[in-house]
C-alpha cells in the first residue's frame, strides 16, 4: 500500500494554522490593533506562511471568531458524554458566559473588521444554534426542561450576558442570570419518561 507522502506536510500546515489562531486570539483579546507581523512572529511562522493562511487582517479576525465559536460549540457534545443533560446544559451556559464576557478586545477587533459583513451573530449562528439544539433536545428527552423550547428562545433568554461589563465583577451576575434562566427552563418539566408498560406490570404484580 502506497503511503501518502504529503500527509506530514498537511499536518505541519494545520499545526501552523492552529498556532496562528491561538496566538491571534490571545493577542487580539489584549489589544484589538495588534500588528499582524507581531502575531506571526509570536506564532513562530514566517510572513509568507502567515499570509498564505490569512491574506489580510479581516480574514484573520473572522477566522479567529469562527474558531472560538466552534470550540465553544464542540463542548456541548463533550459535556453530554460525561454529565446528566441538565448539568451539561448549565455548565455549557457557564462556558458561554466566559466566552461572551472575556473577549472584550476581540469583540472590538471584530466590530472593526466586519462592518461590511453584516452582524457577528450571523457568522456564528449555525455552530452555536446546533450546540443549543443538541443540549435542549437531550434535556427534553430526559424530561428535565419544559417541552417546546427553541434555540431562538434560549438565545433571547440569555441575551443579558452580552450587556455585562467584561472588566467588572461579572461572574456573580452571570451566575445569577443563568440560574434564573435554568429555573425557568425547568418550570413545567415533565420529569423522566415513565417506564415501559411491561416493566410497570411486572412491578405491579
Amino acid at each position: 500500500m502506497q503511503q501518502k507522502k504529503d500527509t506530514p506536510l498537511r499536518s505541519d500546515a494545520q499545526r501552523n494554522r492552529e498556532r496562528i489562531l491561538e496566538v491571534a486570539l490571545a493577542e487580539l483579546t489584549r489589544s484589538s490593533d495588534t500588528p499582524l507581523s507581531a502575531i506571526a512572529k509570536k506564532a513562530g511562522v514566517g510572513q509568507g506562511t502567515f499570509y498564505r493562511n490569512f491574506p489580510n487582517r479581516e480574514a484573520l479576525v473572522l477566522e479567529v471568531y469562527r474558531y472560538e465559536v466552534q470550540q465553544l460549540a464542540d463542548t456541548a457534545a463533550q459535556l453530554l458524554e460525561t454529565r446528566a443533560p441538565d448539568r451539561a446544559l448549565r455548565e455549557w451556559m457557564d462556558r458561554l458566559a466566559q466566552y461572551a464576557t472575556a473577549k472584550a478586545g476581540l469583540a472590538e477587533a471584530l466590530r472593526a473588521s466586519t462592518v461590511t459583513r453584516g452582524t457577528l451573530t450571523r457568522l456564528g449562528h449555525g455552530a452555536v444554534s446546533s450546540a443549543v439544539s443538541l443540549l435542549l433536545d437531550a434535556n427534553e428527552r430526559a424530561g428535565t426542561i419544559r417541552p417546546g423550547v427553541t434555540p431562538d428562545d434560549f438565545v433571547l433568554a440569555i441575551a443579558g450576558l452580552w450587556q455585562m461589563d467584561a472588566h467588572g465583577d461579572w461572574q456573580p451576575r452571570a451566575a445569577r442570570l443563568l440560574d434564573l434562566v435554568m429555573d425557568g427552563l425547568r418550570v413545567g418539566a415533565p420529569g423522566p419518561p415513565a417506564p415501559a408498560s411491561g416493566t410497570a406490570s411486572a412491578d405491579a404484580g
